[in-house]
């Protein structure tokens, strides 16, 4: 028998069991949906995030932390202040730099706008080469040994008026403490990857490091003062000069620095850079990605179970005609080749109609959260290669079992 002949007498069977044929492709229908659903979820959140820390300034962040942290990195979000200013003038000395950025936390008790006053823990303080000129919604960043302030969009939010540039806000520093700062600047709600986060739902609240910044150590170097940070961010001229700035400014820091000798001994200076972050970040979203889509291949599993079962029924129902077929000179080859036909249809027709519904999905959660949409097109293929095995594996069985039926059998069944 040709393939063709097993084509159209398969589909007149499952044509002429309408229902239990779609309740069959429904199942694998569900499957591959949900897989691609979660890929170009998944594909779309890694393009998004990975798309923002690609595209933002060429900086490496160096930071100090526990030794025994994740991946040899620093393990905790506590503040030390070890990176002297001594520290940031020698890194500023490395070819290749453009800009060594320090980023502290000064405790405040609270903020006012206009009569309406909150609690706030903290501001951050960092200078004014964090910022560039595009990130800024409003205005512009602060000035150093200013009274000045640089807001991101959800603290410009948190008050009962929305504070514009060119406002004025006043920060209690302690309680006979108060000083009045000038908003210089609003960022806009894409800035997020920059020396210091910008964007996201939190607010965050920026002051210079001049005058506000008051945390000191004595420098082991100069034997002298000196305002000491938790975290630098050192910007390469280019991202062509991050590798060839990232190996001097290591070497400096964990041998040479003040950072060296101020920070505790079980602690290590850990320096990352953008494409590590990238890296890291896939890694998480990949992970992320293949557990969901783990738990969408069991219902694939049911589909596949489901085709078995319909391909079971068939062959019990049919057992007359297959002693017919028999009867006439059909081989055992043939009547497995007409029964697992049948099973790749359903499958190929639950993998195409799957995909179909898998990227509609896809589409439509990407957007939901706002995410730009990027699909992942290897599982288009993969989508209809499963939907084949997913046919042949569920109607080998099935297909042998037709095969072996006795035709004189057959031809006595009722």
């Amino acid at each position: 028998m040709n393939v063709v002949e097993s084509v159209r007498m398969s589909w007149r069977a499952i044509t002429g069991h309408r229902l239990r044929s779609v309740l069959t492709v429904l199942g694998v229908v569900i499957g591959v949906g949900s897989v691609i659903t979660f890929v170009t979820l998944g594909a779309s959140l890694q393009a998004a995030i990975v798309g923002d820390v690609a595209t933002s300034s060429p900086d490496i962040a160096a930071t100090v932390g526990p030794a025994d942290g994740p991946e040899g990195g620093p393990g905790s979000t506590e503040s030390i202040p070890v990176f002297t200013e001594h520290d940031i003038e020698q890194l500023q000395g490395i070819d290749g730099v453009d800009a060594v950025i320090p980023t502290g936390q000064v405790g405040i008790a609270g903020l006012e706008f206009r009569d309406d006053r909150i609690r706030w823990p903290a501001v951050t303080a960092t200078t004014a080469a964090s910022f560039d000129e595009d990130e800024f919604a409003a205005g512009g960043p602060f000035t150093a040994g200013t009274n000045e302030t640089v807001l991101n969009p959800a603290a410009a939010r948190m008050f009962e008026e929305n504070v514009s540039a060119g406002d004025e806000i006043t920060v209690e520093f302690a309680e006979n403490d108060s000083r009045t700062l000038t908003v210089a600047g609003v960022l806009n709600e894409s800035t997020g990857f920059a020396a210091v986060g910008g964007g996201g739902g939190t607010p965050a609240i920026y002051v210079p490091t001049d005058p506000f910044y008051t945390t000191t150590a004595e420098s082991p170097t100069t034997g002298e003062r000196e305002r000491a940070y938790p975290q630098l961010t050192v910007r390469a001229a280019s991202y062509e000069q991050v590798g060839a700035v990232e190996t001097p400014a290591r070497a400096y820091l964990q041998n040479e620095s003040d950072a060296s000798q101020l920070k505790p001994a079980s602690y290590e200076i850990s320096l990352t850079t953008n494409d590590a972050l990238v890296e890291q970040i896939q890694s998480i979203l990949s992970t992320f990605t293949n557990f969901i889509t783990g738990i969408a291949v069991i219902s694939l599993l049911v589909g596949a179970i489901g085709i078995a079962n319909m391909m079971l029924v068939s062959v019990t129902e049919r057992t007359r005609e297959i002693g017919i077929m028999k009867a006439v000179g059909a081989t055992r080859r043939d009547v497995v080749q007409l029964f697992l036909v049948e099973s790749i249809i359903l499958g190929v027709i639950g993998s195409v109609l799957g995909t179909l519904v898998g990227l509609a999905g896809g589409y439509a959660a990407a957007q939901l959260i706002d995410l730009p949409v990027s699909f992942a097109p290897e599982w288009f293929a993969i989508a209809i290669a499963v939907g084949v095995g997913v046919g042949i594996v569920s109607g080998i069985y099935p297909a042998w079992d037709a095969a072996r039926t006795d035709p004189i059998d057959a031809l006595r069944h009722e």
